[in-house]
C-alpha cells in the first residue's frame, strides 16, 4: 500500500517537517519506493514535484526538504506500487482542471478491477488510482453545477466514495484549494497543532522542531496522514467510513458512512 499525507492551515506553512518524516519512509523505513508526488496549492496555482525514485534517497525529495514551500493547502503520496508500472505518470498526486481550478488527487488503496465511466477526463498512466480520480472529475462535473456549495459536493464525494470502497481499498485525500477532502477506507490520522505549541520528534528520523519558535499563537495547522508521524504527540485516528472536509486547518464538515 502507499501512503498519503495532507496539510491544511490557515496561514501558508512550509511541510518540510513532516515531508521529510513521509519521505523516510520510501525506501529506508518503509517499502514505498517506487515513487512519490507532492503538491502545494499557491493561490489558484499549483507548484508539483513527481519523481517515480524512492523518496529516501531523491535528490529532488531533498530539495523539498531544505527549501520551505509555504502553502495553506498540499497532498503527498509515496508510492508501493501494486496496479501499474514504475513510472513518472503513475506517480501521485494527480492533477485535473475543473471550473477554473486545479483539482489535486492522490489514493491510497487498490480497485483491481475497476472501470472508470464514460466522461471527458481520461488516465495518462495505468493506475487503478487515476482512473478513480477521472471517475470522481467526470461524476463531479456531469451532477453539479460550477457554483456548487460546499455540502452539495461533499454529499457527492461521500457518495462515490463508499461506492469506491465496496469494490477495495478507498482512502483518498483530494482538494481544489479551498478545501481538503479526506475519506478513510483503512487507515489515517490526523493532528491539529495550535497554542500553545510544543516540541515534536519524527517517528521515521531523528529530526525535532519545536513549534513555538516557528508559528505564531494565530496559528492553525492539521496534518493528515496514512499513519502518526510523530511519536510523541497525540494523533487521532480516523474509523472506516470516517470522512472530513478541511479548510483552513479546521474540520468544516464530517461524518461517517458505515
Amino acid at each position: 500500500m502507499c501512503e498519503l499525507l495532507g496539510m491544511s492551515a490557515n496561514t501558508p506553512t512550509d511541510l518540510c517537517f513532516s515531508f521529510t518524516g513521509l519521505t523516510r519512509r520510501g525506501g529506508e523505513t518503509g517499502p514505498h519506493k517506487d515513487g512519490w508526488g507532492v503538491a502545494f496549492y499557491e493561490g489558484k496555482g499549483v507548484r508539483c514535484f513527481h519523481d517515480p525514485e524512492p523518496s529516501a534517497s531523491s535528490r529532488i525529495a531533498e530539495l523539498i526538504q531544505q527549501h520551505p514551500i509555504k502553502s495553506k493547502t498540499a497532498i503527498c503520496h509515496i508510492r508501493q506500487a501494486n496496479v501499474g508500472d514504475i513510472n513518472l505518470a503513475n506517480t501521485h498526486p494527480f492533477v485535473r482542471e475543473l471550473w477554473g481550478r486545479y483539482w489535486v488527487f492522490a489514493h491510497n488503496g487498490q480497485l483491481k478491477s475497476f472501470t472508470r465511466r464514460v466522461g471527458m477526463y481520461e488516465p495518462v498512466g495505468d493506475t487503478d488510482s487515476e482512473e478513480l480520480f477521472c471517475d470522481v472529475m467526470n461524476q463531479v462535473r456531469q451532477s453539479l453545477p460550477r457554483d456548487a456549495m460546499p455540502k452539495q459536493l461533499t454529499d457527492i464525494l461521500v457518495e462515490l466514495a463508499d461506492s469506491y470502497r465496496q469494490q477495495g481499498v478507498f482512502n483518498c485525500l483530494l482538494s481544489n484549494g479551498d478545501w481538503l477532502f479526506s475519506y478513510c477506507s483503512t487507515k489515517m490520522a490526523y493532528i491539529t497543532r495550535r497554542a500553545p505549541f510544543g516540541p515534536a520528534h519524527l517517528s521515521d528520523a531523528e529530526v525535532s522542531i519545536d513549534f513555538a519558535a516557528e508559528t505564531t499563537p494565530n496559528d492553525v495547522v492539521s496534518i493528515i496522514a496514512t499513519e502518526p508521524l510523530t511519536d510523541d504527540e497525540s494523533w487521532t485516528l480516523y474509523q472506516p467510513g470516517d470522512w472530513k472536509l478541511w479548510q483552513l486547518g479546521e474540520v468544516v464538515a464530517e461524518g461517517n458512512s458505515r
